[in-house]
């Protein structure tokens, strides 16, 4: 009798644990192939799949990255505190991996348009710096040339025109690499401002700002 109560007492507590196991590994392959789940289901998962990422990267980034803390400081010292409730996480239905909103106050970022947690933090630098500018300079947004010298602080500061992350986007250029992706990404940025009629009057208005802010490096002493 005892050796049958100790030989079944493994298999009652094991029991359980494996359905869980297999019940879990089971939802997370018909979400993946998409079998036995319907299209929106697997895709609200994965929705909160990435939104999940996204405020475990924004809280480890607020925390821990060099280049975020260090802006976060200069904006509390310009009197602009940023809490975590002014960067939202939040799915975006187009290309862009991030964006700030100067009437709310706040930085949106795109979950789930990430190639990795280092993408995150440029993003997240990027922004912060425009939230830096409107804060400390009070930038005119619907002014072409203050936005065009946000937008070439952000990108040469940001990171986001390191060689690797312009190969990846398809322009492998050697001379003058970093000063090119800044003005083609400035340029960009303020053509979709919707005071800025065409491309000329963009690729204008970066070039009559670039020398002054493309050398303005605050709050850094220099691009790193």
């Amino acid at each position: 009798m005892g050796e049958s109560s100790t030989s079944g007492s493994p298999s009652s507590q094991s029991t359980p644990s494996d359905a869980s196991i297999f019940k879990k590994w089971s939802r997370t392959f018909s979400l993946v192939t998409g079998i036995g789940v319907s299209e929106e289901e697997r895709l609200g998962e994965l929705q909160k799949f990435h939104g999940r990422t996204c405020e475990k990267w924004k809280k480890e980034l607020m925390h821990y990255s060099p280049s975020v803390v260090f802006m976060l400081k200069h904006l509390k010292h310009s009197g602009c505190p940023v809490s975590p409730e002014h960067i939202v996480c939040v799915p975006c239905d187009f290309a862009r991996s991030g964006g700030f909103s100067p009437q709310a106050g706040a930085i949106i970022v795109c979950q789930g348009k990430f190639f990795n947690k280092r993408h995150m933090e440029d993003t997240l630098v990027h922004e912060l710096i425009h939230m830096y500018d409107h804060c400390k300079f009070k930038v005119d947004w619907n002014d072409l040339r203050h936005h065009a010298c946000s937008e070439i602080r952000a990108n040469s500061l940001s990171g986001d025109c390191r060689y690797m992350r312009e190969l990846r986007r398809g322009f492998p250029s050697f001379a003058k690499q970093h000063q090119a992706c800044v003005r083609r990404r400035a340029v960009l940025s303020v053509r979709a401002n919707p005071a800025c009629p065409d491309e000329a009057t963009a690729e204008r208005a970066v070039n009559e700002v670039w020398e002054s802010c493309f050398n303005d490096t605050r709050p850094f002493d220099e691009i790193y």
